[in-house]
């Protein structure tokens, strides 16, 4: 560990007064983070859905349900990073991690779980990580990716020593456990336990069993010999459950549980299938609600829910697949939004969130304040009583007084982004563009006739959510000072360090 994050974490524990004394004081805490789930997939935010979510509608009933949250992304590496360090991705990133790519943190880069520890808590990440490790240190001299016919396939499994440490990880990162496969449609194809790959990969990527919706977007390269992508979800599961169980009462625990579902490949456990109206996604969905009630299950068995705060949230809008589906089901995942992942429009990055914390945020609420993903550091760190030192969570804000019903917002902007050259501005109703389109990507015609959608004009967007939340008119031209004023706070906020107040 570096001396910057030991100064880092020192100053973090500074406010700790006893430690026998305030971890019986220190509440759980659970982040359970679903991988491409549309807003409008969960039944609390779209009474049209066509897949239960009674798990996560139970949330919504004893929690707060939040209809204007946002991933800081529209792709999964960014958001997964601004959530763990209260920090714009852009600031530093804007593309995922590929295939054995290195970390995103940077040296010294404080995390949520960094924070926690600090504080006494004991921390696990289980699941998918795709924050980048340093495959680099295992692989063998001179190993080289394969080619054949000009395309690539992967470094082939014998290029790395697999009985060594993998470093850069979670357990680098504040993370006393990890247990996942890391992203389930990139190499290797095999469980990793904290620093170690279990069982070394020796045979080229397959997808097994092959998708019945949607493609594998399998990456090629080195496979656990009989790997089933339907037994992930499965195991993660299982495992999380099993350190729930685990834990002992007087010792506080920080539990990252980010899903690899329902991100492709859609392969939903045989249990599962034909349990939705949705297709064979929305069965993927209901395995991931499941997957959340077995968490919420495992946490009243072991009479640790009235002390534990559960988070459940998504990193980004739907897959493109989304298209196709309303048009064969009927089942919008986005629900009234515009666009899906990876866009700047709506559908790309509000995600649905409901908090349930016992005692504390009052039950059965729905909360229309913005709130960021990269506000939970800021938030959880005055939940616990921690300092963040002056160069962490430098755009995060504390939301605490929402969570409690105490404020009806403290969030007035917000930045979008996905890739760099388009970023958007939330500031109160407005949304600004700096480009006519907030797409990634065209919809099909037919999609577009549809929804009475048409190309967008002019050289940026305005849009005024209050009175247009599916973005279909664009006031730019019609209100020049308003896109004026608010393009020239988007260039502020970009050329600052920092959004939030200094601490």
């Amino acid at each position: 560990m570096s001396l910057t994050v030991l100064v880092c974490l020192g100053l973090l524990a500074t406010c700790t007064t006893s430690a026998s004394a305030s971890r019986t004081k220190l509440p759980n805490i659970i982040v359970l983070y679903a991988d491409d789930l549309g807003f409008g997939d969960v039944g609390c935010n779209n009474a049209e859905s066509r897949i239960p979510t009674e798990n996560i509608d139970r949330l919504a009933r004893e929690g707060m349900r939040f209809v204007d949250a946002h991933s800081s992304s529209g792709i999964c590496t960014p958001s997964r990073y601004a959530l763990l360090t209260g920090r714009y991705h852009w600031r530093q990133f804007h593309d995922i991690v590929d295939s054995f790519g290195p970390s995103v943190f940077a040296p010294g880069r404080v995390t949520m779980a960094d924070m926690l520890r600090s504080r006494g808590y004991r921390t696990a990440c289980i699941g998918k990580w795709h924050l980048g490790w340093d495959w680099a240190a295992i692989r063998k001299p001179g190993a080289e990716e394969v080619s054949v016919g000009g395309k690539r396939m992967g470094y082939p499994a014998d290029a790395f020593d697999w009985s060594r440490p993998v470093p850069g990880g979670p357990c680098a990162h504040g993370f006393d456990h990890y247990f996942g496969d890391d992203v389930p449609n990139f190499p290797p194809y095999a469980w990793i336990e904290d620093d170690r790959v279990l069982t070394a990969p020796s045979v080229p990527y397959a997808p097994n069993p092959k998708p019945r919706e949607g493609s594998d977007e399998g990456r090629p390269g080195p496979m656990v010999a009989g790997w089933r992508l339907d037994a992930v979800m499965p195991r993660l599961v299982e495992h999380a459950v099993t350190w729930i169980e685990q834990q002992r009462r007087g010792q506080p625990f920080f539990l990252y549980l980010p899903f690899t579902a329902p991100h492709a490949p859609i392969v939903p456990a045989p249990e599962f299938v034909g349990r939705s109206g949705a297709g064979v996604y929305g069965d993927f969905v209901v395995q991931t609600d499941a997957a959340v009630g077995a968490v919420l299950a495992a946490l009243d068995r072991t009479g640790l829910a009235a002390d534990t705060l559960v988070v459940f949230s998504s990193d980004n809008g739907p897959e493109a697949y989304a298209w196709e589906r309303v048009r064969a089901t009927g089942h919008r995942s986005m629900g009234t939004l515009r666009g899906l992942k990876r866009d700047v429009w709506e559908g790309g990055h509000r995600v649905p969130m409901v908090v349930r914390w016992p005692g504390v945020v009052p039950p059965g609420r729905t909360s229309d304040a913005l709130f960021g993903q990269v506000d939970w550091m800021a938030t959880i760190a005055a939940a616990v009583g921690a300092q963040l030192p002056l160069d962490a969570a430098e755009d995060s804000l504390d939301q605490l007084p929402v969570l409690r019903g105490e404020r009806a917002a403290v969030r007035t902007s917000l930045v979008h982004n996905t890739y760099a050259d388009k970023f958007a501005l939330r500031s109160g109703d407005w949304l600004y563009i700096d480009s006519p389109d907030g797409g990634h990507r065209k919809p099909p015609p037919w999609f577009a006739a549809q929804e009475g959608l048409s190309d967008p004009e002019g050289l940026v967007g305005l849009y005024n959510l209050a009175e247009d939340p599916r973005q279909q008119r664009n006031r730019a031209a019609e209100l020049p000072s308003v896109a004026a004023g608010l393009a020239q706070q988007l260039a502020s906020l970009r050329a600052q360090v920092r959004s939030a107040p200094q601490r």
